[in-house]
Protein backbone atom coordinates (compact mmCIF):
# COMPACT_ATOMS: atom_id res chain seq x y z
CA UNK A 1 0.00 0.00 0.00
CA UNK A 2 0.94 3.31 -1.02
CA UNK A 3 0.81 6.44 1.76
CA UNK A 4 -0.31 9.39 0.41
CA UNK A 5 2.16 11.78 2.40
CA UNK A 6 4.82 12.57 -0.40
CA UNK A 7 2.41 13.28 -3.04
CA UNK A 8 -0.51 15.89 -1.47
CA UNK A 9 -1.53 17.26 -4.42
CA UNK A 10 -2.56 14.13 -5.88
CA UNK A 11 -6.02 12.18 -5.55
CA UNK A 12 -6.68 9.75 -2.97
CA UNK A 13 -9.49 8.08 -1.49
CA UNK A 14 -10.24 8.24 2.26
CA UNK A 15 -9.78 5.22 4.30
CA UNK A 16 -9.90 7.28 7.74
CA UNK A 17 -8.95 10.33 9.25
CA UNK A 18 -5.27 9.42 9.76
CA UNK A 19 -4.62 6.80 6.85
CA UNK A 20 -5.26 7.82 3.08
CA UNK A 21 -4.57 5.58 0.20
CA UNK A 22 -2.95 6.78 -3.23
CA UNK A 23 -5.35 5.84 -5.98
CA UNK A 24 -4.04 6.07 -9.69
CA UNK A 25 -6.26 8.54 -11.67
CA UNK A 26 -3.68 10.11 -14.22
CA UNK A 27 -2.60 8.47 -17.43
CA UNK A 28 1.00 9.24 -19.56
CA UNK A 29 -0.07 10.29 -22.85
CA UNK A 30 3.64 9.72 -24.12
CA UNK A 31 3.26 6.17 -23.74
CA UNK A 32 0.39 6.28 -26.28
CA UNK A 33 2.11 8.26 -29.01
CA UNK A 34 5.31 6.04 -28.16
CA UNK A 35 3.38 2.88 -28.97
CA UNK A 36 2.10 4.45 -32.13
CA UNK A 37 5.32 5.33 -33.69
CA UNK A 38 6.57 2.19 -32.39
CA UNK A 39 4.11 0.07 -34.53
CA UNK A 40 5.02 3.10 -37.49
CA UNK A 41 8.46 2.36 -37.84
CA UNK A 42 8.26 -1.18 -37.26
CA UNK A 43 6.23 -1.90 -40.32
CA UNK A 44 8.57 0.22 -42.26
CA UNK A 45 11.44 -2.25 -41.56
CA UNK A 46 12.18 -4.87 -43.63
CA UNK A 47 10.22 -8.15 -42.68
CA UNK A 48 13.50 -10.01 -42.31
CA UNK A 49 14.40 -7.49 -39.57
CA UNK A 50 11.22 -6.75 -38.37
CA UNK A 51 10.51 -10.18 -36.81
CA UNK A 52 13.32 -10.20 -34.24
CA UNK A 53 12.35 -6.47 -32.99
CA UNK A 54 10.38 -6.65 -29.83
CA UNK A 55 7.91 -3.60 -29.56
CA UNK A 56 7.83 -3.64 -25.41
CA UNK A 57 11.79 -3.27 -25.54
CA UNK A 58 11.81 -0.18 -27.75
CA UNK A 59 8.84 1.58 -26.48
CA UNK A 60 10.95 1.00 -23.15
CA UNK A 61 14.08 2.12 -24.72
CA UNK A 62 12.53 5.35 -26.09
CA UNK A 63 9.75 6.05 -22.76
CA UNK A 64 13.07 6.33 -20.59
CA UNK A 65 14.87 9.18 -23.24
CA UNK A 66 11.57 11.00 -23.64
CA UNK A 67 9.50 13.49 -20.98
CA UNK A 68 6.34 12.13 -19.38
CA UNK A 69 3.01 13.91 -20.72
CA UNK A 70 0.92 13.11 -17.47
CA UNK A 71 -3.04 14.18 -17.54
CA UNK A 72 -5.78 13.57 -14.87
CA UNK A 73 -8.43 14.65 -17.16
CA UNK A 74 -9.86 14.83 -20.92
CA UNK A 75 -8.84 18.79 -21.70
CA UNK A 76 -5.38 17.97 -19.94
CA UNK A 77 -5.15 14.70 -22.33
CA UNK A 78 -6.11 16.39 -24.97
CA UNK A 79 -3.49 19.34 -24.57
CA UNK A 80 -0.61 16.86 -23.61
CA UNK A 81 -1.36 14.92 -27.13
CA UNK A 82 -1.39 18.17 -29.10
CA UNK A 83 1.52 19.17 -27.47
CA UNK A 84 3.50 15.53 -27.69
CA UNK A 85 2.24 15.41 -31.77
CA UNK A 86 3.67 18.72 -32.55
CA UNK A 87 6.30 19.81 -30.31
CA UNK A 88 8.11 16.72 -29.37
CA UNK A 89 7.18 14.32 -32.60
CA UNK A 90 10.52 14.55 -33.47
CA UNK A 91 12.04 13.60 -30.65
CA UNK A 92 9.66 10.69 -30.60
CA UNK A 93 10.84 9.53 -33.75
CA UNK A 94 14.27 9.40 -33.02
CA UNK A 95 14.01 7.87 -29.77
CA UNK A 96 12.14 5.40 -31.49
CA UNK A 97 14.53 4.93 -34.13
CA UNK A 98 17.36 5.09 -31.27
CA UNK A 99 15.48 2.11 -29.82
CA UNK A 100 14.59 -0.02 -32.72
CA UNK A 101 18.78 0.18 -33.32
CA UNK A 102 19.49 -0.93 -29.56
CA UNK A 103 16.91 -3.37 -29.38
CA UNK A 104 18.73 -4.68 -32.81
CA UNK A 105 22.61 -4.57 -31.30
CA UNK A 106 21.98 -8.08 -28.98
CA UNK A 107 19.71 -10.23 -30.85
CA UNK A 108 20.23 -13.38 -28.44
CA UNK A 109 19.48 -11.57 -25.45
CA UNK A 110 16.88 -13.14 -23.78
CA UNK A 111 15.01 -11.92 -20.85
CA UNK A 112 11.72 -12.41 -19.62
CA UNK A 113 8.73 -10.08 -20.14
CA UNK A 114 6.87 -8.10 -17.42
CA UNK A 115 3.14 -9.21 -18.82
CA UNK A 116 0.57 -5.50 -18.45
CA UNK A 117 -1.99 -4.22 -19.88
CA UNK A 118 -0.59 -0.69 -20.66
CA UNK A 119 0.05 -1.10 -24.72
CA UNK A 120 -3.66 -2.70 -25.05
CA UNK A 121 -4.70 -0.08 -23.06
CA UNK A 122 -3.05 2.77 -24.93
CA UNK A 123 -4.25 0.89 -28.29
CA UNK A 124 -8.08 1.15 -26.97
CA UNK A 125 -7.81 4.92 -25.84
CA UNK A 126 -6.69 4.90 -29.57
CA UNK A 127 -8.91 3.42 -31.02
CA UNK A 128 -12.51 5.38 -28.59
CA UNK A 129 -10.33 8.46 -29.66
CA UNK A 130 -10.74 7.34 -33.44
CA UNK A 131 -14.60 6.71 -32.69
CA UNK A 132 -14.99 10.11 -31.10
CA UNK A 133 -13.39 12.03 -34.31
CA UNK A 134 -15.11 9.56 -37.03
CA UNK A 135 -18.97 10.59 -35.30
CA UNK A 136 -18.09 13.56 -33.96
CA UNK A 137 -18.91 12.67 -30.21
CA UNK A 138 -16.39 13.31 -27.71
CA UNK A 139 -18.97 11.92 -25.05
CA UNK A 140 -18.36 8.77 -26.41
CA UNK A 141 -16.76 5.87 -23.56
CA UNK A 142 -16.51 2.24 -23.72
CA UNK A 143 -19.57 2.20 -21.50
CA UNK A 144 -21.86 3.65 -24.65
CA UNK A 145 -20.30 3.42 -27.62
CA UNK A 146 -22.69 0.66 -28.28
CA UNK A 147 -25.57 2.51 -28.12
CA UNK A 148 -24.06 5.58 -29.70
CA UNK A 149 -22.63 3.85 -32.76
CA UNK A 150 -26.20 1.74 -33.01
CA UNK A 151 -27.93 5.65 -32.70
CA UNK A 152 -26.03 6.49 -35.56
CA UNK A 153 -26.13 3.64 -37.88
CA UNK A 154 -30.06 4.54 -37.47
CA UNK A 155 -29.78 8.07 -38.43
CA UNK A 156 -27.45 7.12 -41.10
CA UNK A 157 -29.81 4.57 -42.83
CA UNK A 158 -32.79 7.27 -42.13
CA UNK A 159 -30.10 9.88 -44.72
CA UNK A 160 -28.99 12.22 -41.49
CA UNK A 161 -25.18 11.64 -41.73
CA UNK A 162 -24.05 13.43 -38.86
CA UNK A 163 -20.41 11.61 -39.22
CA UNK A 164 -17.59 11.95 -41.32
CA UNK A 165 -14.81 10.06 -42.59
CA UNK A 166 -11.08 11.04 -41.72
CA UNK A 167 -10.12 13.99 -43.57
CA UNK A 168 -8.29 11.92 -46.49
CA UNK A 169 -11.56 10.38 -47.34
CA UNK A 170 -13.62 13.54 -47.19
CA UNK A 171 -13.27 13.49 -51.13
CA UNK A 172 -15.26 10.17 -51.25
CA UNK A 173 -19.49 10.55 -51.24
CA UNK A 174 -21.22 7.73 -50.68
CA UNK A 175 -24.07 6.97 -53.04
CA UNK A 176 -27.04 5.96 -51.24
CA UNK A 177 -28.76 4.69 -54.83
CA UNK A 178 -25.85 2.37 -55.24
CA UNK A 179 -27.12 0.76 -52.26
CA UNK A 180 -30.61 0.54 -52.19
CA UNK A 181 -30.52 -2.13 -49.40
CA UNK A 182 -28.96 0.70 -46.81
CA UNK A 183 -31.86 3.17 -47.09
CA UNK A 184 -35.02 3.53 -44.68
CA UNK A 185 -38.52 2.64 -46.34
Amino acid sequence: MIHNRIYPSTNYTSQSSKQKTFTKKYKNVMESLVFEEVEVQIQALPQKTAKHVKPPEVAAYALNRLPGLYATGKRGWQKQWHRGRTELHPKITAAVRQGIIAVQRDPLRSDIPIHTDDEQTAQEAKALRKMQLLLQRDDISWNNVVNIVEQTLLETLRGNVSWRRSSSCEDEIFDWEEYPQYQSS
